[in-house]
């Protein structure tokens, strides 16, 4: 089985956050950003990625992401600040 990679989505630092799996980051992120998809992304236009990490197993990937989805929201910006205190777009990494 493959990997995947958690991700975090917001509109602008600090602000509303989103937590997802995806076994293609470069994909996925350039489907928030486009609005591709209906849904909470697209209403409230989370099209800055700001946290990424593989995972060398899907499983693996899928279980952090429903421990962060439950994590208080102070934890998740850590989380973020401790890799990307800047708050800098990812996406311009990964193309």
């Amino acid at each position: 089985m493959r990997g995947g990679w958690v991700y975090i989505t917001t509109n602008h630092p600090f602000g509303t956050l989103y937590v997802g799996v995806t076994s293609n980051i470069a994909r996925r992120a350039w489907e928030h950003r486009e609005g591709a998809s209906k849904g909470f992304t697209k209403r409230y236009r989370l099209t800055r990625l700001v946290f990424a990490e593989w995972h060398d197993e899907i499983l693996l990937a899928i279980q952090r992401e429903k421990t962060i989805k439950h994590w208080p929201r102070a934890w998740k910006l850590d989380l973020i600040m401790a890799i990307n205190p800047e708050w800098d777009d990812l996406y311009q990494q990964l193309t």
